[in-house]
């Protein structure tokens, strides 16, 4: 890991604690598994005012390229649950994917518990959004 431990924007951090403490009613155990390691992470996670966030940090809105352990290449955008998307590569923080990406850099290589069993993946590729304000949060 790049920086040690997840990296997250303050404002970001203090949502993303939010929807983890109201995801306890997710009806999938693998999904729920998945966000309870998330929850565990975020206890050593380092957090951050945007002005000193790291560009090579996943947050929202990130566009990330993630290669598998087993060759297959994907671009997902990491987004709010309400943004998800499929049909755009619009995945929500809430999804195995989305909670494993969260907080990693550029190069970080990630072990997972997915649904269907750990697997290795390795960020080659973020893409911030061009604003950062296009994620605005009510909080």
């Amino acid at each position: 890991m790049k920086y040690g431990s997840l990296i997250l924007e303050k404002k970001e951090y203090v949502y993303l604690k939010r929807i983890l403490n109201i995801s306890g009613y997710v009806g999938d155990l693998q999904t729920q598994k998945c966000l309870t390691s998330l929850s565990e992470e975020l206890k050593t996670a380092h957090i951050v005012d945007e002005e000193e966030m790291p560009y090579d940090v996943i947050r929202f809105n990130s566009k990330v390229t993630v290669v598998f352990e087993n060759g297959i290449e994907k671009i997902v955008q990491v987004v709010i649950p309400t943004d998800k998307d499929l049909s755009q590569n619009k995945i929500s923080i809430l999804t195995p994917l989305g909670s494993a990406l969260i907080g990693y850099s550029k190069d970080d290589a990630i072990l997972w518990d997915f649904p269907k069993g750990k697997q290795q993946l390795k960020i080659v590729e973020i893409t911030q959004a061009k604003n950062f304000s296009e994620f605005d949060l009510v909080i």
